[in-house]
C-alpha cells in the first residue's frame, strides 16, 4: 500500500493518508504519473497530476524536486476544470528523481502514485519517479 505525507513548510506533519494504489486507479480511472519515453532523445516526457482530492481547494501547485533543484516556483502545474492539477516535464531518462507538491506555498503533498517513497532530511518522504 503506497502513502502520501503532508507536511507543511514550517516542519509540522499531518497525518499520513495511505490508500489501495489499486483501488483508486480503478475507481478515478486516472494514474498520477504518465509516463511517454522518447527512444530518439534518451529523455521521457513525465506528466505529474495533482488530484483534486489531494488538492483541497488549492490556488496554486507547483512541482518540487531534483529536476529543478527544489525551486519553489519554477514548474507551476496547470489547474484543470475537474479541479486536478497537472505538468508535464522532460527528463533524462536512466533516473530516479525525488519530488514533492507545494500547494498554496504553504502545504507539501506527496504523489500518490509515485514509484516509491524515500525519507528525506525534514523527517517525511519523498515521492519519486523512476524513468
Amino acid at each position: 500500500m503506497k502513502r502520501a505525507i503532508m507536511k507543511s513548510v514550517s516542519g509540522v506533519s499531518a497525518p499520513a493518508k495511505k490508500t489501495s494504489s489499486v483501488k483508486t486507479k480503478k475507481a478515478t480511472g486516472i494514474k498520477s504519473l504518465k509516463k511517454q519515453y522518447v527512444k530518439s532523445n534518451n529523455i521521457c516526457k513525465v506528466t505529474f497530476r495533482l488530484p483534486k482530492d489531494a488538492a483541497q481547494n488549492a490556488e496554486m501547485v507547483t512541482i518540487v524536486g531534483d529536476f529543478n533543484n527544489w525551486n519553489l516556483t519554477e514548474n507551476k502545474m496547470k489547474q484543470l476544470k475537474n479541479g486536478d492539477f497537472t505538468l508535464t516535464l522532460d527528463l533524462p531518462c536512466s533516473r530516479e528523481y525525488r519530488f514533492r507538491y507545494l500547494i498554496d506555498a504553504n502545504r507539501w503533498e506527496n504523489d500518490w502514485f509515485a514509484d516509491k517513497y524515500l525519507p528525506n532530511d525534514f523527517g517525511a518522504d519523498d515521492s519519486v519517479v523512476v524513468v
